[in-house]
Order: structure tokens, then sequence, then C-alpha cells
């Protein structure tokens, strides 16, 4: 059964989540490029076709900051607004340019504020970069691609941070118990507790990522086949599939939020937050941290370790790396297998003691 409310909004027609952020990440990225040199936007019209309005901002952003560090950092610059740069000054730019560019990220000041970045914020600046100097090469605009001669910066592996099955149990016992709380969080925990309840064991059992969690509209959920729509990262929709105890704590909640008048602009959201609006991502965060820190204090729980978790135990149950690249939504099975390494070390580790050549040498013959 999917649950269809009367839900619309000014236009009389149904308001997808993720349109109404691809709307809001458009308007900030004219903006953006109001900032950019002139020759950006044939950059970002050609990439849009295949981009999503959310990878185009994330770029944009990236490049102000190259192209202001050229501004701040080259004196033969300095004297032109960012805005008046002419496609040839990425002819000029050498790879020793790059180099220190990456090396300024470590640590620069903006506003009076200092701004860091480890190997991932370098590594996504340089994919901006890179892809902009690409379009332009292969469009003949440009006779040479300067970023692809520097090094992408080296990503070091890092341990899954998840929660253990014991801590996964103790987490949900204290949501509906609302254990440790402090007295300020108790009053607010008989409103939420259902709410946070169905929110934590759908993370948990699904592997969702927080962006599409807060995206579900009531007529995304078909209780007769435990299927769950999802938009996903890449911009295209799919269907994930949760468990019956999952499906539990989500009807016990939608009974309760079905006598809740949702603030105008949320009436087709499942979770709301308690000012009655759409629960955003920063919400579930909070959520999350509130309740896990009184679980464990050594590690950092966010909602993409929940998201770890799901993944870990599927893969455990499962051994099949396909099927959890494919329940995570993830493209290039490659990005899974990175991430769950380490399990596939301990299979392997396991797999040593399972053959016996001889029967140990203390044993009756």
């Amino acid at each position: 059964m999917c649950y269809n409310f009367p839900m619309q909004n000014n236009n009389g027609k149904e308001e997808k989540y993720y349109n109404e952020q691809d709307k809001i990440n458009i308007l900030r990225m004219r903006e953006v490029l109001d900032t950019l040199p002139r020759f950006c936007r044939q950059f970002f019209r050609g990439i849009e076709p295949t981009t999503s309005a959310r990878t185009r901002l994330g770029y944009a952003y990236d490049l102000r900051t190259f192209f202001e560090y050229l501004h701040s950092q080259n004196p033969s610059l300095s004297s032109t607004e960012v805005k008046d740069f002419t496609i040839d000054i990425l002819e000029k730019i050498e790879r020793e340019d790059i180099e220190e560019y990456l090396e300024y990220l470590s640590l620069y000041e903006k506003q009076d504020k200092e701004i860091t970045n480890a190997e991932q914020g370098k590594k996504r600046k340089m994919s901006a970069l890179r892809s902009m100097y690409t379009y332009f090469y292969k469009s003949e605009l440009i006779s040479k691609n300067t970023p692809e001669l520097v090094n992408m910066p080296k990503l070091h592996e890092h341990e899954i941070v998840r929660l253990e099955p014991n801590e996964v149990a103790t987490l949900l016992d204290q949501v509906e118990a609302g254990e440790k709380l402090t007295k300020s969080q108790l009053k607010y925990h008989g409103k939420t507790k259902l709410r946070d309840v169905a929110l934590l064991t759908l993370l948990l059992g699904t592997g969702i990522r927080v962006s599409e969690c807060v995206g579900i509209d009531f007529n995304d959920i078909d209780f007769e086949t435990n299927g769950l729509r999802v938009h996903r990262k890449g911009g295209y929709n799919t269907v994930v599939y949760f468990s019956d105890e999952v499906r539990i704590s989500l009807l016990d909640y939608i009974e309760e939020r079905k006598n809740i008048i949702p603030e105008e602009g949320s009436e087709n959201a499942l979770f709301l937050s308690l000012q009655n609006k759409r629960i955003s991502v920063r919400a579930v965060e909070k959520l999350v941290k509130k309740y896990a820190q009184n679980v464990t204090t050594l590690k950092k729980i966010t909602p993409h370790k929940l998201r770890s978790t799901f993944g870990t135990n599927l893969y455990q149950e499962s051994g099949d790396i396909y099927l959890v690249a494919d329940v995570l939504g993830h493209k290039d099975v490659n990005t899974t297998r990175k991430h769950y390494a380490a399990q596939d070390d301990a299979n392997r580790r396991r797999a040593a003691k399972m053959v016996h050549l001889r029967e140990n040498k203390n044993s009756d013959s």
C-alpha cells in the first residue's frame, strides 16, 4: 500500500524535494557565476547535460577559489578583476603554478578566517580544475591541458568507522527509552521519539544517504512490497527495499505523522522537524550525533557512518561486493571495494585457517 495524502503546492502540482533543491542550486549558481570569469559560463553550459546542478555549483565554488588565488598571489593579475580574466590566462598557467596552488590550499585566509584543505578537499578542487581545462582543450579553445601534468593528491586509506551490532542495538534502545539525554533534550523526546526511531532504523536498515532520507515523500513508500523510491546522488531514481523491522518503525511513526499539520510546502514530506517543516540534512546530522555520543565516545558517528555500518553488515552477510555496490548506489564497484577492502582482508585471513594440510603433530595417530 502507498500512502496518498492530499498534498499539493501552490500550483496544484506535487513538487519533489530534489527538484526544489535543484532550483535553489541553480539560483546560487547564477550568483557565483557573476563572480567568475565570463568564459566560465561556456564551460558550465557545456557540462550541463552530464552533471547535476549540485555538482556544477560545487565546481563553481572550487573554481572561484582558484581564480581568487591567481588574483591575490599573482602580481600581474592583481589589478584585473576576476570576472574580467580572459581565457588566455589558462594558457599562461604552468605546472609549477598549479603545484603552488595545491600547497596554498593547505592553509589560507579568507575574510579573516583560516581555511584548510586535506587531501580530499584538494582532490575535489583539482577535479574541478581538470574538468574545466579538459572542456576548453577538447573545444580547441586552449592548446594545452596543464592540470593533467600534475598528479592528483593521494588519498590515504582510512579505517571504516561503523557501529558494531551491539552498538546498533544499544543506539536504538536508547532512542526509544530516552536514556542519557539531558533535561532539555528530554523535553522534546516524547514528540520526536517515534520519528527518530523510524529515521535511524531506516538509515541503518537500508544504507541510504542522509540527503536521500530527508527527501522521502509519502508516495515514495510502498508497504505492499516494502519498497522505497529514492533519488540517488547521480540524479536518477531507484527503488531500495527494507526489512519488516524497518516497516514496523515506519508505520508506527506514520500513525503519529498523520495527526501533524505540516507547514506549507512540507505537506508531502515524510520526516518533519519540530517546526513541522521537512527535516533538513543538518538536523539529521545533529540528531545522529545526539544519540550516538551516548553509545560510543571513541567513534565520531555521522549519518554516513550509519551507511558504512549497513554496507559492512551486508557485505559480511552476503560476501557479494556487487550486491553491496548496487544497494548503496555506487556506479563503480571499485568505489565499494575500496571502502570495504578491510573486510576482504579479514575474509582472506579466516580462509588461511580453514585448510589444514596435516593432522596436529600432538594428536594420536
